[in-house]
């Protein structure tokens, strides 16, 4: 059959060919308008576009703390690991791809051929004997060379469009690790600014008992000084000693949690312990949040958490990969082609004369495969179902997520705020102490009291606000958004 026979047929099979395997339909989730602890002070309802969202710890106003942010965002190797795989699955994509399009191998070279006089077959051919003389003549040249040049072409008719689902679901995938590595650079800068704050709130904490020590062991002396006057007794001065002893030996502790995050941070931004020491050489004062949180709208978390929409993403290529498994029980068409030109002399390469190709169209077509082919579908429609399941449950804790740390934001406020008040009541509390004692109106017993109150009051100042930085990171987190910087001003 003539090759320009056979492509208006191979043509007509392809424009006669449909795609196979249910079309994906996007999930839909009934939501409701608004979250139920939208109120809570602190954070305003509404829209929660890019412009509210993006550099968000901005509102900290700490220059540091912006500067770790940008380091651990170029420096991270687990970032670096996220875009190579994007680049892999890029890859994958392009040779998946590949499959759509002709096949094309090109070759070109020098053959020569000796034929054996006494082949059982070709022998024969080579020469006979003349029935009257009795002379061998030479009817086939037993030694033969040609020079060639050519390719070779093969190509699947994508009939029912399995490569063309494959290739849908391989895009989907590089999709899925763009969105992980939007989701590892919010948890991995969350974490920096978690981390950056624990180790503010342990300086400051261990600031609050170095000067509570000073001022205890100012107190004990003067404790020993009424004791001498004979105004004071020596159970006065062991309990004022016992009292310096503990506040003491909790510096230690803080000293540990500070280097701890230190160097957990050095983790994240890829250094080296030295490297994170001389960062944070200087202790500095833990930063407030001066600002309000934009909750946006329940429909919001759909778009920007990357948790569900990896899980959407997942869906829509298991759709894919399940059509391919429908669509490869159909019979396939393979088109293969050779042209090309082959001559004795090289010189003669090139002319029409030269011209030889081949062609020819098959069809492929596994009609009993023992029911390994219904298995395959039967497998990928229970991955599918699957992942609605799976993305049904991300929406539900993901709203479940938002709710609980909207009312933990609420009430870590006003903690926040009961514990500043108690703190003044304390500190006043320890002065009147002080001044009684000094004129003999009152117990050392009244002063020890109140300095244990103040300096637990003060320390739970501080960890309030670290409850409610805390608060504030994962409720910035719970409710998504890509928080990839390119540039944040140091100053």
């Amino acid at each position: 059959m003539n090759l320009f026979k056979i492509a208006p047929l191979a043509i007509a099979m392809i424009m006669t060919g449909c795609a196979v395997g249910p079309d994906y339909q996007a999930p839909t989730t009934s939501l409701d308008s608004e979250y139920l602890y939208q109120d809570t002070a602190g954070t305003v309802a509404g829209e929660r576009s890019a412009a509210n969202t993006d550099a968000w710890w901005t509102q900290f106003n700490d220059p540091i703390l912006n500067q770790l942010v940008i380091d651990a965002q170029n420096q991270a190797i687990p970032l670096k690991i996220a875009a190579q795989r994007i680049r892999m699955a890029q890859s994958y994509q392009s040779a998946i791809e590949s499959f759509k399009v002709p096949t094309v191998n090109l070759g070109a070279g020098f053959g020569n051929y000796q034929i054996s006089d006494n082949d059982p077959l070709l022998g024969g051919a080579i020469t006979a004997t003349n029935p009257i003389s009795g002379e061998e003549l030479g009817l086939v040249d037993d030694n033969n060379s040609a020079f060639f040049a050519g390719a070779t072409i093969a190509w699947e008719a994508d009939l029912f469009g399995r490569i063309d689902r494959l290739a849908n679901a391989a895009a989907i995938r590089k999709e899925q690790m763009v969105i992980m590595r939007e989701g590892l650079t919010t948890l991995i800068t969350s974490d920096v600014i978690h981390n950056y704050l624990q180790m503010r709130g342990a300086q400051e904490r261990k600031q609050i008992a170095l000067h509570t020590v000073e001022d205890q062991e100012k107190t004990l002396k003067l404790v020993q000084l009424m004791v001498k006057s004979g105004y004071g007794s020596k159970l006065d001065e062991a309990r004022a000693k016992a009292m310096l002893a503990v506040t003491k030996s909790v510096v230690p502790q803080l000293n540990i949690a500070e280097n701890a995050h230190k160097q957990r941070l050095a983790i994240l931004l890829g250094e080296t312990p030295k490297q994170g020491e001389q960062r944070f050489s200087q202790p500095m004062p833990l930063p407030n949040f001066e600002g309000v949180i934009p909750t946006g709208l329940p429909s919001d978390l759909l778009n920007r958490r990357p948790d569900i929409r990896i899980a959407e993403r997942e869906m829509a290529a298991l759709n894919e990969e399940r059509a391919a498994a429908i669509a490869a029980q159909y019979p396939k068409v393979f088109l293969t082609g050779a042209p090309g030109v082959l001559a004795k002399d090289f010189d003669d390469l090139f002319s029409s004369d030269s011209i030889a190709w081949a062609g020819s169209i098959g069809v492929s077509w596994n009609v009993f495969d023992g029911g390994r082919g219904d298995a395959i579908v039967e497998m990928q429609e229970a991955r599918f179902d699957s992942s609605v399941l799976s993305y049904q449950h991300a929406v539900i804790a993901a709203f479940g997520e938002v709710e609980t740390l909207l009312q933990g934001y609420g009430y870590s406020q006003q903690y926040v705020q009961l514990v500043s008040e108690a703190e003044a009541e304390t500190t006043n509390a320890v002065n009147k102490a002080k001044s009684l004692y000094k004129a003999g109106l009152s117990g050392y017993l009244s002063i020890l009291d109140a300095q244990r109150q103040e300096n637990m009051i003060k320390d739970r100042v501080v960890a309030a606000k670290l409850q409610t930085a805390h608060m504030t990171i994962g409720l910035h987190k719970a409710l998504g958004g890509n928080w990839q910087v390119e540039s944040i001003p140091a100053h």
